[in-house]
């Protein structure tokens, strides 16, 4: 799995360690039970601070993408790629919603809506 980040982007780091994670997980890349790489490796390879990868890995494992484990390192979930996909769904749609002025108000209505 490449992990890749753009440290002119204004998106936050460890928030593309995340997203480059979450792709991986979408495209089949990154299969249930698979190991990511260690954090401390990674961060050396992204010349990142481990604390920054450790924050990506802390909010994939906050969307059930990831189980982090003391001595087992990130492993991918067995429902991660359905989650990814939807994760990243969820993403296109709030950047859709900030590009056309909608708030998360009105958003979250539409998606309420929907679910009913």
């Amino acid at each position: 799995m490449l992990i890749r980040i753009d440290q002119t982007a204004a998106e936050p780091l460890y928030e593309q360690v995340a997203s480059s994670v979450r792709r991986a997980i979408a495209a089949g890349d990154a299969a249930p039970g698979e190991r990511l790489p260690v954090a401390r490796d990674l961060a050396t390879s992204l010349d990142l601070n481990v604390h920054t990868v450790l924050r990506g890995y802390q909010l994939l494992r906050d969307e059930g993408l990831i189980e982090l484990r003391r001595g087992r390192g990130a492993v991918v979930t067995a429902d991660a790629a359905t989650r990814g996909r939807l994760q990243e769904a969820l993403r296109d749609l709030v950047a859709e919603a900030r590009r056309i002025g909608m708030g998360a108000t009105e958003l979250t209505a539409l998606v309420a809506k929907e679910m009913h």
